[in-house]
């Protein structure tokens, strides 16, 4: 299962970046491919969400569970059902010094094996980019706001 994993260092604290991550359905506001995304449960440690999201016109929709660590500002998420046949990660957070390294995690499996090793390589630059696109709009967000 292909992995991607992007990373950058964010001039805030752990705390409000940690808040940031959990209030998914702002992302569609600042992600160019991402359509929307709709809390359907929440519960302290979790939240069910369904995402809908738009690649080079093509529609990608899923459900996936949420998992909140606060002791240790670290997210994990899997989908319940949807377009990909897997699709997970996690969200990790470390402070450094005054900053907070941001690591995003995401496997995904297309789930046509036999279109895998011409589809896969596309797929990850594509979630790469979508990644790095995220993490570089977390950024700017956040340093928008006001302490």
């Amino acid at each position: 299962m292909p992995c991607v994993e992007t990373s950058m260092l964010i001039k805030r604290d752990q705390e409000t970046i940690y808040a940031f991550i959990k209030d998914m359905e702002q992302y569609p506001r600042f992600m160019t491919n991402l359509v929307s995304v709709e809390v359907l449960e929440r519960t302290e440690t979790t939240t069910i969400t369904k995402w809908k999201s738009k690649v080079d016109g093509i529609e990608i929709n899923w459900k996936e569970l949420d998992t909140f660590d606060h002791d240790n500002f670290h997210v994990v998420y899997h989908q319940l059902e949807g377009d990909l046949k897997n699709f997970d990660g996690e969200w990790l957070l470390s402070q450094v010094d005054d900053s907070v390294y941001v690591t995003l995690k995401v496997n995904f499996e297309f789930g046509i094996p036999m279109l895998a090793p011409m589809i896969n390589p596309l797929l990850k630059r594509k979630v790469y980019h979508n990644s790095m696109e995220m993490l570089l709009m977390m950024q700017k967000e956040l340093c928008k706001m006001v302490d």
